[in-house]
């Protein structure tokens, strides 16, 4: 009985393995909004003494870009804390790995409490990349995928924010692996004493950014990716 057990431990190690790859492991993408992705927008530039209109000239409103478009900076600036964090999660056929960027800056433009005419931008240094396997992070930095030799920053620059039943959608130019798009996404916001709260969780698809190495034939790793963001911003004094 020992050795008929021994000669059949290898074939079930073999029909478990091919059970694993056939169900797979659970995309933590599941139940999480996508966002929503298209051309991005273009801000025009802050104008400056030489292009702002004279005190007193008359200002053609039909020409002047968009409120959707136009960069809000009225208003209050808040800092980010140590506590913010961006996170992502990506996922292959047989499992995923959490991870995240160590080094960033932005800033948040409030006008009094008015979070949906918000103004957000983030800099992110790709090279700051870290996940929960090292060797795995040294290949994400690759050419296979973020080449942060290439492309050593990522940005984001809101364009818009919309009131919803459930929170906000926040709109803007999403600078990955040197493709730009406008992204939509849902999150939650709330400023008290001084602090404004936010986090978001949402699905981007790689391949939008050309980030688009496919992994082995038989452990193909998913175009989705979970975004994972909870921001602290404190009122600069």
């Amino acid at each position: 009985m020992v050795t008929t057990a021994r000669a059949m431990a290898p074939s079930f190690l073999a029909l478990a393995g091919l059970a694993l790859l056939l169900t797979g492991c659970a995309d933590p993408t599941d139940g999480k909004p996508d966002a929503k992705v298209a051309d991005p927008v273009e801000i025009p530039a802050e104008p400056t003494a030489a292009t702002a209109p004279a005190e007193g000239a008359i200002v053609d409103q039909f020409s002047q870009p968009s409120e959707g478009s136009r960069p809000k900076t009225a208003g209050d600036a808040y800092a980010l804390t140590p506590n913010t964090t961006i996170g992502f999660i990506g996922s292959k056929v047989t499992g995923s790995h959490a991870g995240g960027f160590r080094t960033f800056d932005g800033s948040v433009t409030i006008p009094g409490a008015d979070l949906d005419k918000a103004t957000i931008t983030a800099n992110i240094d790709a090279t700051s990349l870290f996940v929960d396997n090292n060797k795995l992070a040294g290949h994400l930095k690759s050419a296979d995928f973020f080449d942060v030799a290439k492309f050593p920053k990522a940005a984001f620059t809101s364009t818009s924010i919309a009131k919803t039943a459930a929170g906000f959608d926040i709109t803007g130019n999403f600078e990955l692996h040197g493709v730009t798009k406008s992204i939509t996404f849902p999150a939650t916001m709330a400023l008290a004493d001084g602090t404004l709260a936010a986090n978001a969780e949402f699905s981007i698809k790689r391949f939008d950014f050309g980030i688009v190495y496919p992994g082995k034939a038989d452990d193909l790793i998913r175009d989705e990716v979970l975004i994972k963001l909870n921001v602290e911003a404190k009122k600069a004094v």
